[in-house]
């Protein structure tokens, strides 16, 4: 039987979201998530085939969670595991493709940790713990932003003088692709028409959200940019202010820019808005029951979110659909209904029915009879960083 096994691990600062994937039939044997790590309440939580577990690690770290893993692996794998596949957020302009990860890469992923402060360091910590365990194993990177590396400069650069993006850096570098990339090649097969012969636009919706077009399987344009903080509302993120209300708030309310970057990303988008909570369906729950706070943040979200799709219809010749996908888009029967109601120009409009079936995992068309189509599609980030990771290896083997 051939070598099809991957492990995918995906390292924050405090937790690791494992899964061990199949990549011939798309299963996942084993997976779970090692969460408060570095302190007295860490813990692992297990799926392993049909079986549920909770193992403590009290002070375990990355390292001491993924030792508590390798037997588990090696029980399953055998002598089928290819490689493991790390999700890292940000590789810059120097990465457009997944790849092993060497002493330059590792150098590289390092360099672009002041690009993405809370994720890279992370990321580098699971490589690293990983490599020690599995000496003999290709380590692979799969980067958030390379899928969005096709955008063309008039996407991406900002209207800042030359020197902030040549010796800075500074540019859109959109995130979240790994997941519009496997949600519209999934809507392309789902529709019967060639990847390459695609033009989509996709909303990935959780507690972070972006939007990008996607032509002929390739990333145009997103609303995500030089940080994952531009663009749409999110849970706690405000998305697109004015950027000089930073310079309003440090005149007005003495702040310094650590009280500001808090504000933005922690404070805003649902939760700073509703007053309540970040979690879409709690506010669903309020607004139901005639919250204020909870009614305006989703009519704010809802309505960014569709003037966020409608500008992104500029970089497509045309559309062959949209797709929701993430936690809010595959399960938020009202999002769906109240975005796609602003978007009745595109000719996009729903099928009511057809909409609240689309929930828990559910994926299908949820277009009325003329529209373009509208698809709810699960995003699979794990099996396609698996995906990615074995084509590396075949790649660098071949």
């Amino acid at each position: 039987m051939a070598a099809s096994l991957v492990l995918v691990i995906n390292c924050g600062s405090s937790s690791i979201k494992f899964a061990l994937v199949d990549t011939a039939d798309g299963e996942f044997p084993l997976h779970g998530m090692a969460e408060r790590l570095n302190s007295p309440q860490a813990v692992i939580h297990w799926v392993i085939g049909d079986q549920r577990r909770d193992v403590a690690l009290p002070d375990g770290d990355h390292k001491a969670a993924l030792a508590a893993l390798l037997p588990h692996v090696q029980e399953f794998a055998g002598d089928r595991l290819v490689a493991i596949g790390h999700r890292v957020v940000h590789g810059g302009e120097a990465f457009t493709e997944a790849c092993v990860v060497d002493a330059a890469a590792h150098r590289a992923i390092s360099a672009a940790a002041a690009l993405a402060p809370l994720h890279n360091p992370a990321n580098l910590l699971g490589i690293d713990a990983a490599a020690a365990l599995f000496p003999a194993l290709p380590q692979v990177a799969v980067f958030d932003t390379a899928f969005h590396q096709t955008l063309p400069p008039h996407a991406y650069r900002y209207a800042l003088p030359e020197a902030l993006y040549t010796e800075q850096g500074v540019r859109r570098y959109g995130f979240h692709g790994t997941s519009h990339n496997y949600v519209t090649a999934r809507a392309a097969a789902m529709q019967g028409v060639p990847v390459d012969a695609s033009a989509w636009l996709s909303a990935h919706l959780g507690n972070g959200c972006s939007t990008c077009a996607v032509l002929n399987g390739r990333s145009v344009d997103t609303s995500m940019g030089f940080t994952p903080l531009e663009g749409l509302v999110m849970g706690t993120r405000s998305g697109d202010v004015d950027p000089n209300l930073h310079g309003f708030l440090a005149r007005e309310l003495g702040w310094d820019l650590e009280r500001i970057d808090s504000l933005l990303n922690r404070e805003s988008g649902l939760l700073g808005l509703s007053g309540l909570s970040n979690d879409m369906r709690t506010l669903e729950q309020a607004r139901a029951d005639g919250h204020a706070g909870a009614t305006l943040a989703i009519e704010v979200f809802c309505y960014r979110l569709a003037k966020s799709l409608a500008a992104l219809a500029c970089a497509l010749p045309r559309l062959d659909g949209l797709v929701f996908t993430g936690g809010i888009g595959e399960n938020s029967v009202l999002v769906r209904e109240r975005t796609v109601a602003h978007l009745q120009l595109f000719n996009l409009r729903l099928d009511a029915e057809r909409n609240r079936r689309c929930v828990g995992g559910t994926s299908g068309p949820i277009q009325a009879d003329g529209s373009a189509a509208i698809l709810v599609v699960p995003t699979n980030e794990e099996l396609q960083i698996a995906m990615e990771t074995r084509a590396c290896v075949q790649a660098m083997a071949a």
